[in-house]
């Protein structure tokens, strides 16, 4: 399938691909910093049991940020082989285009907004779906 806009044309691909470019990298940024503030922060014997609750803690934190950087990344770079195979800005779904509006605010979006909101209230069901449907919410 051709991917065109609304008005017949192609979304531009090398103006994407740099702003996903950019968002790996900041992301790859963002997580070496907190890898090394938590090697830094990290205490090697807790004086007492509130130091270890607070260290226990600030890993909970660490971990927890780093799979939402980790997912996030993995969307960019799925984002980006999209670009490459020719499949950049088609709804994973419905097959239809997604709208440059959503591309704008979502460069790395899946879906279009009305199978995005499908896909959400599947969740919000309670529905198991794949772990990547809900990552571009």
């Amino acid at each position: 399938m051709k991917i065109v806009n609304k008005n017949g044309r192609k979304p531009n691909l090398a103006r994407y691909r740099k702003v996903l470019e950019a968002k790996a990298e900041e992301v790859r940024r963002s997580m070496s910093a907190q890898k090394a503030a938590q090697v830094v922060a990290r205490l090697d014997v807790p004086s007492d049991e509130g130091d270890l609750s607070q260290q226990h803690h600030e890993e909970w934190i660490f971990l927890n940020r780093n799979t939402i950087d980790m997912k996030l990344l993995r969307e960019v770079s799925d984002a980006l082989l999209r670009i490459g195979h020719d499949h950049y800005g088609i709804c994973l779904e419905c097959d239809e285009p997604i709208s440059a509006k959503r591309l704008e605010a979502v460069p790395w979006a899946r879906y279009c907004v009305t199978c995005q909101e499908r896909i959400a209230a599947r969740i919000a069901d309670g529905e198991v779906v794949d772990q990547y449907q809900d990552a571009d919410r």
